[in-house]
């Protein structure tokens, strides 16, 4: 495509007084400025001539797509869509929660619980829900949460971790490497660290005592991790599912799947109105549901001295 665009601008230059039409000259220096950038050879920046607003992004290590992303809130019990956010492909998920968090409290949605995937394990969401104390339902991410929680223990109330062999940290400082990122190094008893009979699987070099690098959440998001492992929190996680499903209806059914138009204005567009049209598919079906409840019960209500049974056949 680079050749091909490079051949077609000298062709042009060769062929067409460009001085006489500026607006194709002016299309010319934007298409040599893209094709110089680097960022355009490594796929990290504008792609397209024509959209200039779409992006790489990454499904996974080797899944990529050019594009945009959409993301929007739903109720998961009625799935009705709430708040819907487009950004380029290379969004990181999670940026505008705040943003689509606050237009459903705006909506008159009463939210009392939050799920998320993986991507929206960070501190800055988790602060959000518990300022207004709601429960967040969201599984916690290994790259901003990293302890072995089968060797280390957290207690909140003093600060400590304790290892599986009984020993416990006793200093805790802030450390600062070079990147400027910051982490907090928690260290261990010397002693019992130094008589220990896995000193040798645990201990790398010449240091007596464990020490333990974290990063500056991993106390909070300890109580975070403990609590996704149990019972209640997995059975309430299955929720999350109808949000899979309301995406697959709307690429699937409605052509979300892939833009229709250029640019962003014209994406997010077209993500709303989908939004628009699921909704009102599901509100039919909630009304229609409805209906058939109340028809039901004046059924049940007539019938119940008479033939309850059949009715209750019937209804099922």
């Amino acid at each position: 495509m680079k050749s091909y665009l490079e051949q077609l601008i000298e062709s042009v230059e060769n062929t067409v007084d460009t001085s006489v039409m500026p607006q194709t000259k002016q299309s010319i220096q934007k298409a040599k400025e893209v094709l110089n950038d680097p960022k355009f050879i490594l796929q990290k920046g504008v792609r397209s001539l024509v959209d200039e607003d779409a992006r790489v992004g990454y499904k996974s290590k080797t899944d990529s797509f050019f594009g945009y992303k959409v993301e929007y809130v739903m109720i998961p019990e009625e799935r009705i869509i709430t708040a819907v956010g487009v950004q380029n492909g290379a969004y990181v998920d999670g940026t505008e929660f705040e943003k689509l968090y606050q237009q459903t409290k705006a909506s008159g949605v009463e939210i009392t619980e939050a799920y998320g995937d993986k991507a929206y394990f960070r501190k800055s969401i988790l602060d959000i829900l518990k300022e207004d104390e709601v429960q967040a339902i969201i599984p916690v991410s290994e790259t901003a949460y990293r302890v072995d929680e089968s060797r280390f223990k957290y207690n909140k109330d003093s600060d400590q971790w304790f290892c599986e062999h009984g020993n416990y940290t006793w200093t805790q400082r802030k450390i600062t490497v070079k990147d400027g990122r910051q982490f907090l190094e928690y260290k261990f008893e010397k002693e019992i660290c130094r008589d220990c009979p896995n000193r040798k699987e645990c201990i790398n070099g010449s240091s007596i005592a464990k020490r333990l690098i974290l990063g500056l959440n991993a106390p909070e998001f300890y109580e975070y991790s403990q609590r996704a492992k149990t019972p209640e929190f997995l059975e309430k996680y299955k929720k999350r599912a109808s949000h899979e499903w309301k995406n697959g209806e709307m690429k699937r059914f409605h052509g979300l799947g892939r833009a229709r138009g250029y640019g962003l204005k014209s994406m997010a567009t077209q993500a709303k109105l989908t939004a628009l049209a699921v909704n009102l598919k599901r509100i039919a079906s909630l009304v229609s549901s409805l209906n058939n409840i109340i028809n039901c019960y004046f059924i049940n209500s007539y019938r119940m001295i008479i033939t309850y049974s059949n009715c209750k056949k019937s209804a099922a």
